[in-house]
């Protein structure tokens, strides 16, 4: 059943909800930090564990399959929450660092791409 897979992102959501409040507290921040991120990591990272224990009935692979076709649309929708004028308010920080995250995702999405890619045959 399908509410196999959701009963562990239910998981992985709470997990990942505390992991992001501990470590907005741990930078002194009194927000979650990163935590949906954090969860969706452990969401991948519990299915291939289950997957490779043999483990994974079909449920949990349709639950995370459904959440993970998701995930863009609740990140959108969860970003949208943000004040992001408040935040740009707060100083220049907010803006180096999205300038960084997204010439690091430019960078970094090409040399992943390449990873594993079968090497082209040279006649």
């Amino acid at each position: 059943m399908t509410i196999q897979g959701v009963a562990l992102l239910a998981i992985c959501t709470l997990l990942g909800a505390y992991a992001g409040d501990l470590l907005g507290a741990a930078i002194g921040v009194k927000n979650n930090v990163g935590g949906v991120g954090i969860a969706m990591l452990l969401l991948v990272a519990a299915r291939v564990w289950l997957e490779r224990k043999g483990e994974a009935p079909p449920g949990v692979k349709a639950g995370v399959g459904f959440w993970a076709s998701m995930y863009i649309p609740i990140v959108v929708a969860m970003a949208a929450n943000q004040n992001v004028v408040a935040a740009l308010k707060g100083g220049p920080v907010v803006a180096i660092a999205a300038v960084l995250v997204v010439a690091a995702c430019f960078i970094g999405v090409p040399l992943l791409a390449s990873v594993g890619r079968p090497k082209a045959l040279t006649p």
